[in-house]
């Protein structure tokens, strides 16, 4: 049978110079170029989009981060505006107005009572009733306290009866002169037995009134026994309780009444700032001084400069001053730290803006000044006067009814462009 001949792939026998007799296929060889080839070309074409990825889209990126995505979302996509809006910056801004400020002169004071009583006793005995309730606001004349006064009811009586005793004795005696006289004018006794008689009357006088003293003392103390409130004002801690037993010679006394309505309130300001407050308090005008509490954020109480102290400090190169303050709600407490603000002097009709709004450049101060026409701000150098608070007198730069920017100032240059929110509203205009 013939041999069948294989046509199907074909392989060419090649004999390898030895004479192994090794054969191999040409299309076997010519494989392995070809996918050295493919993976270059894969790599080649992966460089090529990475760098048109680079090329066409980080620059767009870049560009478009300045955009304000509240100033071109819809413009931009619509209109193909974005560009001009991304220019304009929001700002917040305020009117200036005509008002009046106030100069004053800031101090920490020290919230002093009017009067403050330490009540003692001022007879010894028995503390037999407490009549009052710690922290309790009382009167003047109020009954507080009682001692057990029994003990000087009987020596009341006895001061009564030892002045009837020598009543009768001065009565007799005032008799006996009186006929002492008669027998005198007789001829029937000395003129010495009469002198005595009168001595004797005298010294029946002053017995009688020493014993008067006795019951008047009596009395006196069983007053004393009835503790009552000297002033009015606020009670504090009790420092005796009931059932103890008190003297006159007590240092701790009973109890401590402060009166707080009024108050006043003692600070300081400088020397320099003497002059003015002087020629006004001499002139008859009252300063008015407000009371802050530590934060200066709450107003506490309002009252008028009292008095001037005689001498300044020379430590501290300040003179003490006192003003007064109703404090009918009470809100200044006795030995309580306050800021005080002395009102010298109030400036009327003047341009007042917020202080946000001033600038400090290193030549000078100045606004940002909105034209609401074609929003848009422009520098305006200012010269500020008083300050008070978050508000401040302009000078010179800025009129009222101007706009101002109050916010949003550290993008702004001269002649930006703007989207203008005032304080205090929600929505702003472009």
């Amino acid at each position: 049978m013939a041999q069948e001949v294989s046509t199907k792939n074909p392989r060419p026998k090649i004999t390898s110079p030895n004479g192994d007799g090794v054969v191999t296929s040409p299309r076997i060889q010519t494989e392995k170029p070809r996918v050295q080839f493919s993976l270059w070309m894969w790599l080649l074409m992966g460089f090529i989009v990475i760098g048109a990825i680079i090329y066409f889209y980080l620059p767009k990126h870049t560009q478009a981060q300045p955009v304000d995505s509240t100033t071109t979302s819809g413009t931009s996509s619509k209109h193909g505006s974005g560009g001009a809006a991304a220019t304009k910056i929001r700002v917040i801004g305020a009117t200036a107005i005509k008002g009046d400020i106030g100069v004053y002169l800031s101090s920490l004071g020290s919230v002093t009572p009017m009067n403050t009583v330490t009540v003692k006793s001022r007879v010894d005995g028995q503390l037999m009733k407490v009549l009052f309730t710690e922290g309790q606001m009382v009167k003047e004349g109020d009954l507080l306290l009682q001692i057990d006064s029994r003990p000087y009811e009987v020596q009341l009586a006895q001061a009564q009866g030892q002045l009837l005793h020598d009543q009768a004795l001065l009565k007799n005696a005032q008799v006996d002169v009186e006929r002492y006289k008669t027998l005198w004018a007789q001829d029937s006794i000395p003129q010495q037995t009469l002198a005595t008689q009168e001595a004797l009357v005298t010294q029946d006088e002053g017995t009688v009134k020493s014993d008067q003293a006795q019951v008047d003392t009596a009395k006196l103390n069983i007053t004393y026994c009835n503790i009552t409130a000297p002033i009015s004002g606020r009670i504090g801690l009790r420092l005796v309780d009931q059932g103890n037993m008190v003297h006159a010679s007590d240092t701790t006394g009973l109890l401590v009444i402060t009166q707080i309505q009024p108050i006043t309130v003692v600070f300081t300001i400088p020397e320099d700032s003497i002059q003015p407050v002087v020629t006004k308090l001499s002139s008859g005008q009252q300063l008015g001084v407000d009371a802050y509490d530590r934060n200066k954020k709450k107003k506490l109480a309002q009252g008028t400069l009292l008095t001037v102290d005689n001498q300044i400090d020379q430590t501290t190169g300040t003179l003490k001053l006192k003003a007064v303050f109703p404090n009918d709600d009470n809100s200044l407490f006795p030995n309580q730290f306050v800021n005080t603000r002395l009102l010298v002097e109030l400036k009327k009709d003047v341009t007042i803006i917020p202080v946000a709004a001033i600038q400090h450049g290193t030549q000078d101060t100045f606004v940002y000044v909105v034209d609401t026409n074609a929003n848009t701000v422009s520098m305006s150098s200012v010269t500020v006067g008083t300050i008070d608070g978050d508000n401040a007198e302009i000078q010179s730069g800025v009129s009222p009814g101007d706009t101002v920017v109050v916010d949003g100032v550290d993008k702004l240059q001269n002649g930006s462009k703007i989207i203008l929110q005032m304080a205090g509203n929600d929505k702003g205009s472009s």
